[in-house]
């Protein structure tokens, strides 16, 4: 057990410390982004005082390692900011009343989660069952006939099949609304059906990599001594992959459903941005066209802490699953 919690340790060390590496990243990238919020602001005719008035309210005229130092402080304390667009409108407004990002990000990222959870709940039983059919029924017309609708779903962009789902779904056939309009304090059956379409397009892109990845798995195992054995002893086909090959085909099965939800947290941009989704990647394309630096900044690692979050979740279940990796010699 020792060794088990030394390993998880390390892991979660490596976690931390490439968190460090990506916030690194993530300022340099984002501050180098092409344009200027106090430009955006004053628009096209604004004079250089006034432009180098607001950058020198914003801090933007600090040194690069200052901002940075004083971003990851504030980041250890749990302060995200406070939004470059909120302190422009407040100064013109008179009013002195500022949301923080973490306040202005937090409803946002509960919509994205609950987006998230939906695709999962239907996407993973659903992968995992196709990839067992799949498995059992390898070569035949079934197999073939997922192997084309899987690679036909994952080599189409996310937007195009979303169109295909909204003409399909709520222009032919007014099944599902095509804007997804959440807020506060509807009730969960409103907002799951209006989170419907947007989260069958994202099932449709993540179905594809679990279904064959557990395919694969489970192919792989077939030809196995053990497997052979209970076959000889007339266990049942599907039996015989349940119950003896797919809990040895767990870890890579858990790596790329790990994967796979950490998309749908960081991969959601171009859905929300289709069906108007008000989530997380939402806000992210709405700050980058203002330049919203801070916003900006917390969405981006958001999504880097999310995914490095899944995949460390997913190492740990893959080694605590697998006495080969639990007992290393």
């Amino acid at each position: 057990m020792g060794s088990i919690a030394r390993i998880i340790l390390q892991r979660l060390a490596l976690g931390l410390l490439t968190l460090l590496i990506v916030s690194m990243v993530i300022f340099v990238a984002v501050n180098a982004l092409p344009g200027d919020f106090a430009q955006q602001i004053l628009g096209q005719g604004a004079t250089p005082e006034a432009i180098e008035a607001i950058r020198k309210d914003l801090g933007l005229d600090q040194n690069y390692f200052l901002r940075y130092f004083s971003w990851l402080g504030n980041l250890l304390t749990g302060n995200l900011g406070i939004s470059f667009a909120q302190m422009n409108f407040a100064s013109n407004m008179g009013g002195d009343q500022l949301i923080g990002v973490a306040e202005q990000i937090r409803p946002r990222f509960m919509n994205t989660m609950f987006l998230a959870g939906v695709t999962a709940v239907i996407a993973v039983p659903l992968s995992i069952i196709l990839g067992l059919l799949a498995a059992l029924y390898r070569n035949t017309v079934f197999d073939r006939a997922a192997n084309i609708t899987t690679l036909s779903s994952i080599s189409s962009p996310e937007f195009f099949l979303a169109y295909i789902l909204i003409l399909f779904l709520a222009v032919l056939n007014p099944v599902f609304p095509s804007l997804s309009n959440i807020f506060d304090g509807m009730g969960f059956g409103d907002r799951l059906n209006k989170t419907m379409l947007p989260a069958l397009t994202l099932t449709l892109v993540v179905t594809a990599h679990m279904m064959r990845m557990t395919r694969a798995a489970i192919i792989n195992l077939l030809a196995s001594p053990y497997i052979e054995m209970a076959r000889l002893k007339g266990i049942s086909p599907m039996r015989v992959i349940v119950k003896h090959a797919l809990p040895n085909a767990l870890a890579p099965i858990i790596n790329v459903i790990a994967l796979n939800l950490a998309y749908l947290i960081t991969g959601v941009v171009v859905v929300e941005v289709v069906f108007v989704y008000p989530g997380i990647g939402q806000l992210f394309v709405d700050s980058v066209k203002i330049r919203d630096i801070p916003v900006v900044q917390a969405c981006c690692l958001i999504f880097a802490a999310a995914y490095i979050l899944l995949n460390l979740a997913a190492d740990i279940m893959s080694i605590l699953s697998n006495p080969r990796l639990r007992h290393p010699k």
